[in-house]
């Protein structure tokens, strides 16, 4: 049996009524803090749905105010790692410097092989050969007198050597390679010379006056642009001395002429 009350008091609890009395005393929702058994920030159900929905703490100094809920957060695509720097990428890093100093290391070794080419090994200089057969090729045809040259030192070499019958005549040519390294050629021929001499000095080769080479009276006269010619006109015989040799050098091979 319960004490008794005053009549003037409200009971604390009113019993409820209605349909719901039946089912028990109301539970009352916590209205600040977190409910008892529950962690702050846990999970709750949304109305309707039946899914779960995040529930904010109502924060410190705040008590009493009514949670928020909010709808789970979709997860965007996650960006794929950035590829690594391509070769081309790497290759535009290079300074001009090192560009310049790795042509330098490949540019080294090429001049060092180069020099000792040419100058241990001889890379630059023509080979010479033994003109005797031609000559004799030349003087056995008889088509003309045939003329070597006599008393030239062994800094002259003889790199090319060739008789040939040509249209209405033949010739004899002998290459040479002076002492200061430049080209010399001697032409001896039965060919008229007004044919000859357009063949080989050009249609615009002319007379510069006359000079005698051992007792023999030889016409100067212009070649090619680099090139100048010596000249003797004989009955049956034209012959030539052209090259890029200096004067000196052509004088000299015309004049050792037997």
């Amino acid at each position: 049996m319960e004490p008794a009350q005053p009549a003037d008091r409200v009971p604390s609890d009113p019993a409820p009524t209605g349909p719901d009395a039946a089912s028990g005393p109301a539970l009352a929702e916590p209205t600040g803090g977190t409910a008892p058994g529950r962690p702050a920030g846990d999970a709750a159900l949304v109305p309707g749905t039946g899914e779960a929905a995040l529930v904010e703490p109502s924060g410190a100094g705040r008590a009493g105010s009514p949670a928020v809920t909010r709808e789970p957060e979709e997860i965007g695509p996650v960006d794929p790692p950035a590829p690594p720097p391509s070769a081309e990428a790497r290759r535009s890093d290079r300074s001009p410097k090192d560009m310049a100093i790795s042509l330098l290391v490949l540019l080294v070794p090429i001049a060092l092989l180069l020099a000792f080419y040419r100058g241990f090994l001889g890379g630059d200089q023509a080979n010479a050969i033994d003109p005797a057969p031609a000559i004799e090729q030349a003087r056995a045809a008889n088509a003309f007198p045939v003329s070597q040259p006599a008393g030239l030192g062994d800094d002259w070499r003889t790199v090319s050597a060739r008789y040939q019958t040509v249209d209405g005549g033949a010739n004899l040519r002998l290459g040479y390679v002076t002492p200061e390294g430049r080209g010399a050629q001697l032409v001896q021929s039965n060919l008229p010379a007004e044919r000859l001499l357009p063949s080989e000095l050009t249609d615009q080769a002319q007379p510069q006056g006359q000079t005698d080479l051992a007792g023999r009276n030889w016409q100067r006269y212009t070649a090619r642009a680099n090139e100048q010619a010596l000249v003797l006109l004989e009955p049956g015989r034209t012959v030539i001395v052209v090259g890029d040799a200096r004067e000196a050098e052509l004088r000299q091979l015309a004049g050792s002429l037997r």
